[in-house]
């Protein structure tokens, strides 16, 4: 498990996502505490869960379109994949490739729009991780909630050692602590770390062991109890670990238990069903490709079940709002896919198509000629053309490149190109 420092996370990669992140989350929770008097971090990751899948929704569209559309198309796909079935040379490639490009093109759609959103949605994932797990450092409002009593308890004599004993009690596997500094930023620091990740049990033994501090502890697990909390349950925990502290708690907690359980089972649920309702480009790849696809749609519910137990709480409530947020999405996309006209489609699509295929085509020809105006100065380096000479000739292939429409030149060009075409198909 990553240990968590109330610093933020300095990684170079996930270091900037989760403070661009925590940045977003702090100021969706004071826009709640301050308007509507909402100080539970649940609504905040709910509210910036909502957030951020509308932001994402026009990358949905795209994935959700392309899906349809390969459902569509997945005939024509066939008929290109059969034509070139058996066929491993470079210029067969090349065709099939250039040919399922140009049916893409047709129909407006990119592969990439497939794959884009997973690609931006794993970083969020990760970096919300690390401030899932570490609230204090990213929301200045709950670190407030602990520094006073932090404070109060630097006050006393021996606290550091008393800290410690509590620390190792609490088994906190997710904080590395130092309570021997002499730094006392760092060691308000460490004290926040281990209050935020207290349980009951933990908040017993701070009365105990710091009995002239009684009233600011209560006050400070109260605050926590409205901040940090979705139900009984504490949002940087596990759920596992919830369970374990419920079931083998002096006086089973049975509430706890079973609220904690009902986390990754709908974790698992909504995640099938958003899977259930997400189209998919059935009949447009090869058997082992839609077999791969729908080991992933039964594989994928059943990793958030897993997850659904070791995650922090927090977590694993973003995971089940995004994708109830995504249930909802795909219902109206559904609706919307539905009345999709493909003919209004290639229509939209033709022109740009057209200048896709002409930009392809152009690439094409140009390193023909790159590939022949190297011939060429190999063949004259030997056959002892002067370079003024060969620049001449380069020159004169250049004017002819961009001469006008009507010209004799361009019609040279034109008919050079058709015999160009006809030796490739000869060829193949």
């Amino acid at each position: 498990m990553a240990s968590m420092y109330l610093t933020a996370y300095q990684g170079q990669i996930l270091g900037p996502i989760a403070r661009v992140l925590g940045w977003i989350m702090n100021g969706v929770y004071i826009g709640l505490s301050n308007v509507f008097g909402i100080k539970d971090i649940w609504v905040t990751i709910v509210v910036f869960t909502i957030i951020i899948y509308m932001a994402l929704l026009p990358l949905t569209v795209r994935q959700q379109k392309f899906s349809i559309l390969q459902q569509k198309i997945a005939p024509e796909t066939k008929a290109i994949q059969k034509k070139y079935k058996g066929k491993r040379d470079q210029a067969s490639m090349m065709a099939q490739q250039e040919e399922q490009q140009a049916l893409y093109d047709k129909y407006g759609i990119s592969p990439m729009g497939s794959c884009l959103q997973m690609i931006i949605q794993l970083p969020i994932l990760f970096g919300l991780y690390r401030v899932i797990y570490n609230i204090p450092a990213y929301i200045d409002n709950v670190k407030g909630v602990f520094s006073g009593l932090a404070g109060q308890i630097m006050s006393v004599d021996g606290y550091a050692d008393v800290m410690q004993t509590i620390y190792k009690n609490a088994k906190i596997n997710t904080v590395q602590v130092n309570f021997q500094t002499t730094d006392p930023t760092a060691m308000s620091n460490y004290i926040i770390d281990v209050l935020y990740k207290l349980g009951d049990s933990g908040w017993s033994a701070l009365h105990t062991s710091f009995p002239t501090l009684t009233s600011a502890i209560d006050s400070t697990h109260s605050a926590m109890m409205g901040v940090n909390y979705f139900f009984n349950l504490n949002i940087s925990e596990t759920s596992w670990n919830l369970i374990k502290q419920g079931f083998f708690a002096d006086q089973k907690d049975w509430g706890l238990v079973i609220v904690a359980l009902l986390i990754p089972i709908a974790s698992y649920f909504f995640q099938f069903l958003s899977m259930k309702l997400m189209p998919t480009a059935a009949g447009a790849g090869s058997d082992q490709m839609e077999q791969q696809m729908k080991m992933m749609n039964t594989m994928m519910p059943l990793v958030s079940l897993v997850f659904g137990f070791t995650l922090p709480v927090g977590f694993v409530l973003y995971w089940i709002i995004g994708s109830v947020v995504r249930v909802i999405q795909q219902y109206f996309l559904n609706k919307h896919f539905e009345k999709m006209d493909l003919q209004q489609i290639i229509e939209k699509n033709k022109e740009k198509a057209e200048a896709k295929a002409a930009k392809r085509g152009a690439r094409r020809d140009q390193i023909r000629n790159a590939a022949t105006t190297n011939a060429r100065r190999s063949l004259s380096s030997k056959a002892g053309i002067s370079s003024e000479k060969q620049n001449a000739l380069n020159q004169a292939a250049e004017n002819r490149a961009r001469a006008g429409k009507n010209s004799l030149a361009a019609k040279a060009n034109r008919v050079q190109k058709f015999n160009n075409n006809q030796k490739d198909k000869e060829s193949e």
